[in-house]
């Protein structure tokens, strides 16, 4: 499930999103980040306190070896719990971007223990005419493991959208997913910058779940602050908000709607 309330409210079309939330979402989308950034998420689904998920993600860019990144979440209660962290490089190639990505899983039940896994995530995006930008990803490409009985293993997923910017305050995402055990999805969403660099409007859907996104994004000097409300037909709504942090020049904000090729250096 991507992070970040933008990804959120965009009804997690966020595969071609170049933003410190690519650090999970698709790792290429941080290879055009200028300056470092930090990232903290928080979702709550149907007002249940077990499916509460909670994230810090970190990017880094060097001056030669391309940029890094770094994630971290938590999911569930004292009865299960999933946990992570990962560690990617990204690495920018004119027009396209391209990464990698490990993480190590940990899924822990009350009563039976706690297994381990690790995981190879691949992905990429490029501009592929002026306004027009691909991106694809695919996650644990490695079919991980986490028990001998009945093969049990960690979902491998597939994704892969296109986004157009028709001109420079709105942008258009359409996005296909599919776990390779389950139905393929298709998400789409709609963002539009209400205020230019201060204020943004988003919403967007996701077919397989039937649920219905919106969302608003807040831009003030160095701080991005995104929220979203997800509602679904029979289980209910979930919350999701998000505070990202640059450590560059707050003078140097382009665009927070950002894209390939014009990556928010903020």
């Amino acid at each position: 499930m991507p992070f970040g309330a933008r990804a959120a409210s965009l009804g997690n079309a966020s595969v071609t999103l170049p933003d410190i939330w690519a650090s999970h979402n698709n790792i290429a989308g941080i290879a055009g980040l200028s300056q470092a950034q930090v990232g903290a998420y928080a979702e709550n689904r149907f007002g249940i306190r077990a499916f509460t998920t909670v994230a810090l993600l970190a990017a880094v860019p060097t001056q030669k070896y391309g940029r890094y990144g770094i994630s971290l979440s938590r999911f569930g209660d004292e009865l299960y719990n999933r946990q992570h962290i990962g560690v990617g490089a990204a690495h920018k190639l004119g027009q396209f971007s391209v990464g990698a990505k490990v993480d190590v899983w940990q899924i822990a039940v009350a009563g039976y223990g706690s297994r381990k896994a690790v995981t190879l995530t691949i992905g990429g995006q490029g501009e592929i005419v002026p306004g027009l930008f691909f991106g694809a990803n695919a996650y644990n490409l490695n079919q991980a493991k986490l028990a001998e009985f009945e093969d049990e293993r960690l979902p491998t997923v597939m994704k892969a959208g296109i986004g157009y910017m028709p001109y420079k305050k709105l942008l258009l995402l359409i996005e296909s997913e599919k776990n390779i055990d389950y139905n393929a999805t298709f998400k789409a969403g709609i963002e539009y910058q209400l205020f230019p660099e201060k204020f943004i409007v988003r919403s967007g859907f996701q077919s397989l779940t039937n649920t219905l996104n919106f969302g608003a994004g807040f831009l003030a000097r160095q701080f991005i602050v995104d929220y979203a409300f997800g509602s679904t037909t029979w289980l209910g709504s979930s919350h999701h908000l998000s505070v990202s942090y640059s450590f560059g020049n707050p003078n140097s904000t382009t665009t927070v709607v950002t894209t390939p090729a014009t990556i928010n250096p903020m």
